[in-house]
């Protein structure tokens, strides 16, 4: 409850998914028989469209392949066109969802243009790597603490520490639930990790002590101890690059929404 609540950007779906239509790869598609349903074409830009979709989700355009989504844009024209005569096209709610669709393609068109148009470069995605290991410093340490609503009662405990009470006996009275049942163990993690004045208290303490003084933060007085302290391993660039680049097109996005909500008229 005490450590620092991570800003998590609300992610765009849209701008993280493959573009569905991005370029798969070069191949001739193969040439099938154009097909009428009552009358009524399907075209093969249709066909040629989710084919492409489904190669650049690794599947295979091929004769057999196409065929089968012929077979279903067939199955769907059939029961699309009995809906249709029904009138079910011009009832309120399939008429919502229609519009509805349209909208997300359209969102989703914009979105991946933007991306195309303004590119998250490699340098860009280093310089937050980097920013983000340095944040996070060179050690973890592993830690335990004991929070209590009053330094009175924080100073009670460190008295009794002294007397020789073992802190996992000590840290069933603290109002962490987290870890009050664990001995009060944080398990390991780095100094960016916890609110300031925790984070400052624990990397000053020396492997098995705990903080004489109790150490106030916004969620009352903790006693801290610190169990051990290792290097820290940081992931290479490359492990986290495509997670960075998800998350850097998140931001880029935002920003880009941002704006077209700032220019808009919304009353």
């Amino acid at each position: 409850m005490f450590l620092r609540s991570a800003s998590l950007l609300a992610a765009l779906s849209l701008c993280v998914s493959t573009p569905i239509w991005a370029q798969a790869a070069a191949q001739k598609a193969p040439a099938l028989k154009p097909v009428t349903v009552n009358g009524k074409p399907i075209p093969k830009s249709r066909l040629d469209f989710i084919a492409k979709q489904r190669a650049n989700q690794g599947q295979p355009d091929n004769e057999q392949a196409r065929k089968a989504i012929l077979d279903n844009l067939i199955t769907q024209e059939v029961v699309a066109q009995e809906a249709d005569r029904r009138g079910f096209a011009k009832t309120s709610d399939v008429r919502t969802q229609l519009d509805l669709l349209r909208q997300q393609v359209l969102v989703q068109a914009i979105v991946q243009d933007h991306l195309k148009t303004h590119p998250v470069k490699d340098e860009e995605m280093l310089a937050e790597y980097n920013k983000a290991k340095a944040s996070r410093g060179d050690k973890e340490y592993k830690a335990r603490h004991i929070l209590v609503d009053k330094d009175t009662e924080a100073n009670e405990i460190i008295a009794q520490l002294k007397k020789g009470t073992k802190f996992e006996d000590l840290a069933k009275q603290s109002k962490d639930p987290g870890s009050k049942d664990k001995g009060g163990d944080l398990d390991w993690n780095t100094p960016a990790t916890f609110v300031k004045p925790f984070a400052e208290a624990l990397a000053k303490l020396e492997k098995g002590k705990y903080t004489e003084t109790p150490v106030q933060t916004q969620f009352g007085w903790h006693v801290i101890q610190l169990d051990d302290v290792r290097t820290m391993q940081f992931p290479a660039f490359d492990t986290v690059k495509q997670q960075l680049l998800s998350r850097m097109q998140e931001q880029e996005v935002q920003k880009f929404v941002g704006e077209l909500r700032s220019k808009a008229k919304i009353q």
